[in-house]
């Protein structure tokens, strides 16, 4: 069977994320610099092999002392991780166009399961004639799982910053000849 080597189009890809503040609203951030690699067995992706690397360092929340603060040992402790990885043990087809997809992810050296849900774009030809592919990632984790324990407390209890983490991305890639 041949295989068929996907690789990231960057500009047309973000990794997003959402938690909660104060367990009133939501902050949104991104990690602009990572890499994604997939090696398809087949025409529909299923049994796929999934690799994805992000630089932490490139935590992203439009707030540069809240990126600090990520960035610090009271979370992600980037001196010492500078990289959060994901390889992917399985793709299963769900329906037309949506798959679970399972794996390891890496953050601050601590490895756990996870599983997110995969929605295919669809392929499209560009304007040079490369094939391109397109899936929308969700997930939850829990960041304490991950060794992300800020736990401040509000003044009547609650948390700061919320325990679950919404990861959103939209990722584009581009078949190799």
């Amino acid at each position: 069977m041949e295989t068929t080597k996907w690789v990231l189009d960057p500009s047309h890809s973000e990794i997003n994320f959402k938690v909660k503040h104060l367990m009133i609203s939501t902050v949104t951030g991104s990690i602009d610099k990572f890499n994604v690699e997939v090696v398809s067995p087949g025409a529909d992706f299923t049994d796929a092999d999934i690799r994805f690397e992000a630089d932490m360092s490139t935590i992203n929340t439009h707030n540069e002392q809240r990126d600090g603060h990520l960035k610090s040992t009271d979370f992600f402790d980037v001196e010492k991780f500078p990289l959060m990885n994901f390889i992917s043990s399985s793709l299963t087809k769900k329906n037309d166009g949506t798959y679970v997809m399972k794996g390891n992810l890496t953050i601050r050296g601590i490895t756990k399961p996870i599983e997110l849900d995969a929605e295919y774009g669809g392929a499209e030809k560009d304007a040079d004639g490369n094939i391109r592919i397109g899936f929308e990632v969700e997930g939850r984790l829990s960041r304490q799982e991950f060794g992300l324990n800020y736990m401040q407390l509000t003044d009547s209890g609650g948390l700061v910053i919320g325990e679950d983490v919404k990861l959103i991305a939209n990722i584009q890639l581009v078949k190799q000849q």
